[in-house]
């Protein structure tokens, strides 16, 4: 008997830290990555989710905003961010469990 291995990695719902990336990048204003940080850590703390230390949350939001501005979300001028209100909106809407047609292909 053959075993099936899956190579493609589903779609997640965006994560807590993205979400308010999302939420603070879309007040139409620009941020430096310490004042965004401090907004979001901020937030987190409010929403009693800011868990595994300061520097590993720092990290992570770093990571996550170099994603969006990958993406074309989130625009870097210089040090500074901004976001694209339309961009951001497709960046943490959920694909309703739906595999994109160029993925059916490798998935058997």
């Amino acid at each position: 008997m053959a075993i099936l291995k899956k190579n493609a990695f589903s779609r997640r719902v965006p994560d807590l830290v993205t979400e308010e990336l999302v939420a603070v990048l879309s007040r139409r204003s620009s941020f430096e990555f310490k004042q965004l940080f401090d907004i979001v850590h901020e937030n987190l703390r409010a929403r009693n989710a800011a868990s595994g230390g300061e520097e590993m949350l720092r990290l992570r939001a770093y990571e996550k905003l170099q994603n969006l501005v990958a993406r074309g979300a989130v625009k870097k001028n210089g040090k500074k961010y901004k976001g694209l209100p339309s961009a951001l909106a497709n960046a943490i809407a959920p694909q309703n469990g739906q595999i994109p047609s160029a993925r059916l292909a490798t998935v058997k």
